[in-house]
């Protein structure tokens, strides 16, 4: 398992929390968010998803991924 941690831009409330944990989930990722430190920490097999597709999945919440 790959890990990595990305910094968020727009993350506020636990339903950005939700949002972006469940996208994750969805593409075969696992992720933590830390709403003060504006990161969410990423666990994921790079056989079956890509960093870029991490990102996707995040920016496709509405967030930005710096």
């Amino acid at each position: 398992m790959k890990q990595t941690i990305l910094h968020v831009k727009g993350m506020s409330c636990g339903h950005c929390v939700d949002s972006v944990e469940g996208a994750l989930k969805r593409i075969g990722a696992k992720g933590t968010v830390d709403l003060e430190a504006g990161t969410v920490q990423v666990a994921y097999d790079e056989d079956r998803v890509t960093l870029e597709q991490v990102k996707e999945a995040i920016e496709d919440q509405g967030y930005d991924v710096a």
